[in-house]
């Protein structure tokens, strides 16, 4: 094993054919992924959890909006329906970056592994957690914790395990997340099958939220491939007014702040 530290996407590809040797390198295939990854998402799409969130979403709707005043959880779509999320698989131009970060940049064990082990094609379906995923946008912040709850008490019925993190980053981003645990088959080299512990993804955040997250998408997967690899400025971004990050970040927290303010005013309004 070389222990020269990859510093590109491209040196990465070449460490992790040497550590997986080439009788293994259509593991690192994009097809194999891909397909592993379908069969993950296949599965927890038929599961009973899965069917039965989808199935009480109008129910969530109906019962957010008689304990807040006539507000709706959920933004509608035509016909009088309401949102309702698919399920989508982490592309794989995300998912290597994502290993590489975890592997390489973030290992502070370097050239050793990092802490929990390597992160590889014989463990990185069970080791990386939104392979699939998806996000539900709920209209008000008090939403958030509202169908958070709903889906623990699924998944409590279903008996499926759970962790949940509301995530609050200095860079201003803010939103609940939620992992699924799902138990998979899927195809094993050179032949047979394996039964994987798979961690499906559920992001929930607001409605205003999104539209800021796909601005700032790129931006945000850009900066974490670059953290590890420029040198660190003097000044921080919380000082640096005229940089992309003081802009960008903080409109993530103005937001945040705005919204829990129109929560406390409306509530206020019917009391």
């Amino acid at each position: 094993m070389t222990t020269k530290e990859p510093k590109s996407i491209n040196e990465y590809k070449i460490w992790l054919k040497n550590i997986c040797g080439t009788k293994n390198l259509v593991l690192l295939d994009e097809y194999d992924y891909f397909f592993k990854a379908t069969k993950i998402k296949n599965c927890f799409e038929r599961s009973d959890l899965w069917t039965q969130l989808i199935k009480n979403l109008n129910s969530y709707n109906d019962e957010y909006s008689v304990n807040n005043f006539g507000y709706k959880l959920l933004m509608p779509v035509p016909q009088n329906k309401i949102y309702e999320p698919g399920l989508i698989i982490k592309p794989y131009e995300s998912f290597l970056p994502k290993t590489f970060r975890k592997n390489v940049l973030e290992n502070k064990s370097w050239p050793n592994e990092p802490k929990d082990g390597w992160i590889l094609p014989n463990n990185w379906y069970s080791r990386i957690d939104d392979v699939v995923r998806t996000t539900f946008f709920v209209k008000y912040l008090n939403g958030v914790e509202f169908l958070k709850n709903k889906i623990d008490s699924l998944c409590k019925t279903n008996k499926k395990k759970i962790d949940f993190y509301l995530k609050a980053k200095e860079e201003g981003y803010y939103a609940a997340h939620l992992y699924i645990t799902e138990r998979v088959e899927i195809p094993k080299m050179p032949w047979g099958t394996e039964t994987v512990s798979a961690q499906i993804e559920i992001k929930i955040t607001t409605q205003i939220k999104e539209v800021i997250q796909k601005l700032l998408h790129g931006y945000y997967e850009k900066k974490r491939m670059e953290a590890k690899m420029i040198k660190k400025k003097d000044v921080k971004w919380q000082w640096d007014y005229r940089s992309n990050e003081f802009n960008v970040n903080y409109l993530g927290h103005i937001i945040h702040y705005i919204e829990g303010v129109i929560i406390n005013v409306r509530d206020k309004q019917n009391n």
